[in-house]
């Protein structure tokens, strides 16, 4: 017997969580999405990189810089919740080309890496659904505008970082991405702990 579809409201056949479940879900699945991140970049340092001197040469400059990202869990936590939804969503949005195109340089690849990158791709798009609910949920409780879905769309976002992501290294890129999947756990925590303080904060 197949389980019910989750749905953020009562509709017919499908079983409703509070808004603390699905927060619990992304955060989870965000820890996850982080400790892949981490396994992916180490796995690169060490049979990649021709030698350790090079690490000191990366440049840094990650596509996603172009993000305003609070410096800081203070200054993340005087965010407007909005503002906050809106970066989380941002960054998950951002990285969907690059990580599928990481992975398509990986696939002639039958190890670790290539799966490891197969499976992060596709963590990044469930989280951004994940995070849709989420914000269905709070607009449907009345704890969050109707304009933030409208001013994160994807094609908008895509359009002004494409080229940039294209040209950085494998081993930037996953740094990178370490960097932002971290931010985006944290922020979540963040979320949660103001508009459901009273459920493990």
């Amino acid at each position: 017997m197949e389980a019910a579809p989750l749905c953020t409201n009562a509709q017919a056949g499908c079983h409703v969580l509070s808004l603390a479940n699905l927060f619990d879900r992304v955060i989870q699945h965000s820890a996850r999405m982080h400790g892949i991140s981490n396994d992916l970049h180490s796995e690169f340092e060490l049979y990649f990189l021709p030698s350790k001197n090079q690490i000191g040469r990366v440049s840094r400059n990650c596509h996603t810089s172009t993000i305003l990202t609070p410096n800081g869990k203070e200054n993340a936590q005087r965010m407007a919740r909005e503002e906050l939804t809106e970066v989380i969503l941002k960054l998950l949005v951002a990285w969907r080309d690059p990580l599928w195109h990481f992975h398509q340089n990986m696939a002639h690849r039958h190890d670790f890496t290539a799966n490891k990158s197969l499976e992060v791709s596709d963590m990044v798009q469930e989280l951004r659904k994940g995070v849709h609910k989420v914000i269905e949920k709070m607009q449907m409780l009345g704890m969050l505008g109707n304009s933030v879905n409208s001013r994160v769309s994807p094609e908008a976002l895509l359009a002004s970082d494409a080229a940039e992501w294209r040209l950085m290294k494998d081993y930037d890129l996953l740094y990178c991405f370490r960097r932002d999947s971290n931010k985006i756990q944290n922020y979540l925590k963040i979320l949660k702990c103001r508009i459901v303080p009273q459920h493990g904060c």
